[in-house]
């Protein structure tokens, strides 16, 4: 199984160093490296510089191939032009340079792809580099009113499961997608720029019939939100807009009007949430612009129920049950759910954004 590793890169100063440095000490090394920098204004490349130029390898072991785009296009397009460049490779890894892979974290990955051929993308376990005891997140939850949250989030890592599990989605910041089904399920959503784009296309994988599993031995340590800014009004506002967007368009048809009112019931506790927080105009643009996209949200709505081969029963026994579960997070900050650990039936809520 031939493997690329994708970064998109965007003013990360000396993260993205720290990033290819951890990938040239992988046990399995990536077969290339693809960097796509979102028009940095920064000296991130700069202070990476050894790792591309002049002979473009990392470790002596793979190539490094450098795409330089005139304007940010954001991390789903930056990732999809990636994709697009790393057309003759199996599997598709993505890290971000704020993610740093232990050495074992593709060996890991590969091994559990080779294992379950059925499976279209793999998560890994995140854990904060700040506190490299506890869980950034080990896999993405999905609640049907349209909320969604890492898996384990804040939690002690030494409780949590260390078996392969089944979640709903992996988060983008570190994962690796089989390139049939990524390319199956369309790749991500461009109008979404950043933020919840890694829940829709787990949602589409879905949709196509693709599993994705947890693998707890392909460790990273994460800053999270490093770039967009943890509870910033940017990832408010793109999470907010975007987890709207990713429910009509994926939900099945008869699971969408038995959930709508639960997706309109959480929409308007945002609204009456984040003015607490100071930041209620920018939910209500969100929920705005919103509305605005959604004509062309639902034309390709069809396009992605047309093409949607698994029951609706089956997408729904993937979903996150409880209906207090979307609102604690507004309300407390400490809500729980997700997958089953060892120490814990939950795993944390982090309501702003998925990565």
């Amino acid at each position: 199984m031939t493997i690329a590793v994708l970064i998109v890169n965007w003013n990360s100063g000396n993260l993205l160093e720290r990033c290819l440095e951890s990938l040239a000490r992988q046990r399995r090394h990536p077969d290339h490296i693809f960097i796509v920098d979102n028009a940095s204004t920064d000296d991130s490349l700069t202070r990476a510089a050894a790792w591309l130029d002049p002979v473009g390898v990392v470790g002596d072991v793979h190539r490094v191939t450098l795409i330089r785009l005139s304007e940010n296009a954001g991390f789903a397009r930056a990732n999809n032009i990636a994709a697009r460049a790393a057309s003759g490779f199996d599997g598709l890894a993505l890290l971000n340079p704020d993610a740093f892979a232990d050495a074992g974290w593709l060996e890991a990955l590969v091994r559990a792809a080779e294992e379950e051929p059925s499976v279209g993308a793999f998560a890994s376990q995140m854990r904060l580099d700040s506190a490299p005891d506890f869980l950034d997140g080990a896999g993405d939850s999905y609640h049907p009113s349209g909320r969604a949250w890492r898996n384990g989030h804040g939690l002690a890592a030494a409780g949590w499961s260390v078996d392969r599990a089944e979640v709903f989605a992996p988060c983008a910041a570190a994962a690796l997608y089989r390139r049939v089904a990524f390319e199956a399920a369309g790749g991500f959503d461009e109008r979404y720029f950043c933020y919840f784009e890694d829940v829709d296309l787990g949602f589409r994988l879905r949709l196509q019939g693709f599993r994705t599993l947890y693998v707890p031995d392909a460790c990273v340590r994460h800053v999270s939100s490093a770039l967009g800014g943890y509870r910033s009004d940017f990832a408010v506002y793109h999470g907010e807009r975007n987890m709207v967007w990713t429910f009509v368009k994926d939900m099945p048809g008869s699971l969408f009007w038995w959930y709508l009112p639960q997706h309109l019931l959480l929409n308007a506790a945002s609204l009456l949430f984040y003015p607490w927080r100071g930041q209620g105009l920018v939910a209500l643009r969100a929920k705005l612009d919103a509305l605005l996209g959604l004509r062309g949200v639902l034309e390709e709505r069809r396009r992605v129920q047309r093409g949607r081969t698994a029951a609706a029963s089956s997408i729904r026994q993937s979903f996150i049950r409880g209906l207090a579960r979307p609102y604690l997070r507004l309300l407390t900050g400490s809500s729980r759910g997700g997958i089953r650990t060892r120490a814990s039936k939950g795993a944390s809520f982090r309501a702003d954004s998925t990565r």
